[in-house]
Order: C-alpha cells, then structure tokens, then sequence
C-alpha cells in the first residue's frame, strides 16, 4: 500500500507500506519532497498527477531494495543516485567524464564508505590539504576536486538527503595564478609561429591561424564544415563543437552556451588560406573514390578519408610542434587567450571581444581579461594625458 499527504505549504510526505514485522509493528517507508512550481501546486489535478508519479517511483524503489534511508546513505551510494538523476542529464559527457575520474580516483577513496552525514567540513579541509600537500596535486586539480565534491553535496540538500551543504562552508581553494604574459604570445612570438608554420601541413597551419585570429576553440574548429564559410563576407558561423565524450568517444554537440553560437569576421589573410585547404579537401575527396567514408559532413579538418580529427589532436600535434621549433610552450587553449589580449591592446571593445569569443557575458570577459584590459585603460589615459598636456602648453 502506498499513499501520500501534505505535510507543509509545498512539501509532501511519501509512504510506502511493506506490512507488518515479527512484533507486529507496521513497516513502512516514508520520504519527503518538496515542489516549488507553483503553476502545479494551484492545479490540482497535475499536482495528483505528478505526485502519484514520485509515489510510484518511490515505491518501486521500495520492492526493489534500490530505496537507502537518507541517513544511512554513504557517499559512494548517493554518487550512483547523483550520477543516475542528475549528472547523466545536465552534465556533457566530456565533463561527466571528468568529474567520474576526479571521484574515482581522488574522492571516493576517502570518502566513498562514510555516510553523507558523518562528512564534515574539517574532513574536506583535511582532504583538500593532502592532495596539495601530500600528494603534490596542482592547484587547479585541487580546486576542480572541491568543485565535483559540491555540486554532489549541492545535490544532496536538494533532495533532502542531508540539512546543508557541508562543502559550501569550505572555501574555495585557490589556483596558481599565472602571470599574463607567461600563457598568452607576444607580437614577435606569433610573427616567429607563422614562420615556423610555412613548412607545416596546410590544415595546422588554418587551424592555428583561426585560433590566433578568430579565437575559436579546439572543439568549434574541429567541428568547422565547408558550408559554415560564407567566402563572400569573409565569415565562419561557429554552432556546433567536436568534443572527447563517454569513454573518450568523440562527440558533435551545441557550442559551449548560447551565446557560443555566433558569426566571426575572419581576416583577408586567413580567408586566403581557408580557399586553398578547401580546395585541396576537394581533390582529396575527388582522389580518395570509395575510400572516403564521410558522406554526412564536409569537415573542413579532416583525414584522408573524410573524417574529422579526434579531439586530442590538434592538442598533440601543438605539443610537439613547438617542441620540435623551439617555440616557448603555451596551451593550445591559450592561443584564444592570446587573439583576446592583441584586441585589446588594438582598443578593440571589451563588447565585440566578448561577441567574438562567444562568451556568455562580457562578465566573463572582464574578469579573464581584467588585467590585461586595465593595463590598457592605463595606456589610453596616458595618450589622453598627452593630448591635454600638449593643449595646456598651447594655452599657456
């Protein structure tokens, strides 16, 4: 037997029934949920609906032996019910990918058999001092730790199966912080890259140029198609994304955000070189015959037969190539970072930067580029400065 009762304005208590035990007590099981719709708290008949739903899930739960009182729940169980209720439908697989990695091998081995409720703050404030002390792990791999260990907890208070985020008491462990100048090229440097590239093949040397001058990312140029280049007005729309998935499977999705999806001006020069790599796709296509295999897409970087490249690599080849020219080493992500920081110093708007690297809001931008755009708030005051020392002379 199963039913359910209000219990408060928007909460609601589930009951399970599973008879009686061999003292004769009934046996039952009760859960609460809470609904903030508050379109389906004033209809009443999809408000039954909807509880009739959660009464049955929660019931199957029941009879299956699947249902784990809240309070006797260790981490390494709720993760299962995180990743199956929430993580599997609002994570992308690249993420997913990573936040399993991070729980498998740094988390779950610590916390995996103590109960939700037994962690406390001090537990994370050890934990997150050992992976930095003990184990030698980078800030930022600390601080992504920290992250997948609260948006688990975060999950937890929603549903109810702990009173508070017990992270959320724990600040924020901090990343190294590289200087500036240290993760993006200078004027020189690039003018040294593009002469190191006229001996590489034609595709790395597009692939590059897009990321110095457009600011794409790995993945919105992987996923670059012929069709997206509008050779007229010298633009590329960016709307899809090639991405490392489940199990390293490479996946084609949405941009990373809505405003991911733009139009980006290219330079002359670049469109030059795009011409010619889409001419040499179309021989190859034209030479390849029954060996060309993708018949779906015309991927602008693509291998001998049609596919596109996997996700990593355009990351190795980068390694390697500045290690075989001697050029100093940056991310290839950081290639981006470096077209952001020459507009900038072109005076270009933090607003059409912002568009141009479709970040979610020029917010983003501001905080990413915020020395960098200071330091050219500064430089423009001094030209100011002149100005008006020079008029003030002229006064005088």
């Amino acid at each position: 037997m199963a039913s359910y009762q209000k219990r408060g304005k928007n909460s609601f208590l589930l009951v399970v029934e599973l008879g009686y035990d061999a003292a004769g007590k009934r046996n039952k099981r009760t859960k609460t949920i809470k609904i903030d719709d508050e379109k389906l708290l004033r209809t009443k008949k999809k408000l039954d609906d909807h509880l009739k739903k959660e009464l049955y899930k929660f019931q199957m739960e029941v009879e299956s032996g699947e249902y784990i009182k809240p309070e006797r729940m260790s981490l390494r169980e709720f993760v299962r019910h995180w990743e199956k209720n929430y993580a599997e439908e609002n994570l992308s697989p690249g993420t997913l990918e990573s936040y399993n990695s991070h729980l498998d091998v740094h988390i779950l081995p610590v916390f995996g058999d103590m109960r939700l409720e037994q962690i406390r703050p001090k537990h994370i404030l050890d934990f997150l001092s050992d992976l930095r002390k003990e184990k030698k792990l980078s800030g930022s791999t600390v601080q992504y730790s920290y992250r997948v260990l609260r948006n688990v907890f975060e999950r937890a208070r929603e549903w109810e199966f702990v009173t508070e985020n017990v992270i959320a008491k724990v600040q924020r462990p901090r990343a190294e912080k590289r200087k500036a100048k240290d993760n993006v090229y200078d004027e020189q440097e690039v003018e040294g890259i593009f002469k190191a590239m006229e001996s590489e093949p034609l595709h790395w040397q597009v692939f590059i140029s897009l990321a110095l001058s457009c600011g794409f990312r790995r993945g919105e140029n992987l996923a670059l198609e012929t069709d997206k280049i509008n050779w007229g007005k010298n633009q590329i729309k960016i709307d899809q994304a090639i991405v490392r998935g489940e199990k390293g499977r490479a996946v084609l999705k949405d941009p990373k955000s809505y405003t991911s999806t733009r139009i980006v001006t290219v330079p002359e020069s670049i469109m030059l070189l795009l011409k010619q790599l889409h001419m040499k796709n179309m021989k190859l296509r034209s030479d390849a015959g029954d060996y060309w295999k993708e018949e779906k897409h015309n991927w602008l970087f693509c291998n001998d037969d049609g596919t596109h490249f996997y996700p990593t690599t355009p990351t190795t080849w980068w390694r390697r190539f500045t290690e075989r020219k001697k050029i100093r080493y940056i991310r290839l992500h950081d290639l981006r970072h470096t077209s952001a920081t020459f507009l900038i110093n072109q005076g270009v708007h933090a607003k059409v930067i912002s568009e141009r690297l479709g970040h979610a809001d020029i917010r983003i931008t501001m905080d990413t580029y915020g020395r960098v755009l200071e330091a050219a708030d500064q430089e423009a005051a001094n030209k100011l400065n002149d100005i008006f020392t020079k008029k003030e002379i002229r006064n005088s």
